[in-house]
């Protein structure tokens, strides 16, 4: 009788500290996650007048991150992006673009003629930032964590080209990374999805 009694109490001990630790992996996961829907909106970035701010205000849109370039075969992407920025935008997608001079040198100039090239070349509407490295020791902190959330071809985190595109759902997840022979009007599909989910 006394062993019968042992084996049970023994048996309630275990699977009382088997439950702790479920709760505690549990609870750890829920904060690693809430952290890092957090995480994206607290990077500063500039924008391409130079005002320094962050990714706050665009908390609960669908985000269309792509490194933008004026000298590349892939600029005419442009207007993918702005034709989709303009027929989602009000349903929650932003664009952001963020040029980059690290391939070819292809976006030599300043921000300014950055600017009215897309504006004049292209009309683009959609949130524009100052030049920043997407690679090496200098990478923007936020490309940084871009390319650990999602990795390239093979696992590769380094940006291979221009117009690499991140997109991020409306709790700041980085959900899926897309090359730059990726065209903007392939996205529609995934954007919708992301726009549809509560």
């Amino acid at each position: 009788m006394r062993e019968k009694t042992h084996t049970k109490y023994n048996s309630t001990i275990n699977n009382s500290i088997w439950l702790s630790i479920l709760l505690i992996c549990l609870s750890m996961n829920i904060n690693a996650q809430e952290k890092n829907m957090q995480k994206i909106y607290d990077f500063k970035v500039k924008t391409i007048n130079g005002e320094e701010t962050t990714l706050e205000e665009y908390k609960n849109k669908v985000l269309l991150i792509v490194n933008v370039a004026s000298k590349c075969g892939y600029t005419s992407q442009y207007d993918g992006l702005e034709s989709l920025y303009r027929k989602y935008k009000d349903e929650g997608l932003v664009v952001l673009g963020f040029p980059c001079n690290q391939f070819g040198s292809q976006e030599p100039g300043s921000e300014k003629e950055i600017q009215n090239f897309c504006r004049v070349n292209f009309g683009v509407t959609f949130p524009m930032f100052s030049k920043i490295k997407v690679n090496g020791e200098e990478t923007h902190p936020l490309y940084r964590y871009l390319k650990s959330e999602q990795s390239g071809i093979l696992g590769t985190e380094a940006i291979k080209w221009n117009f690499t595109k991140f997109l991020i759902d409306k709790e700041g997840r980085v959900v899926e990374r897309f090359g730059s022979s990726t065209k903007p009007s392939e996205l529609e599909e995934k954007i919708e999805k992301l726009l549809r989910s509560k």
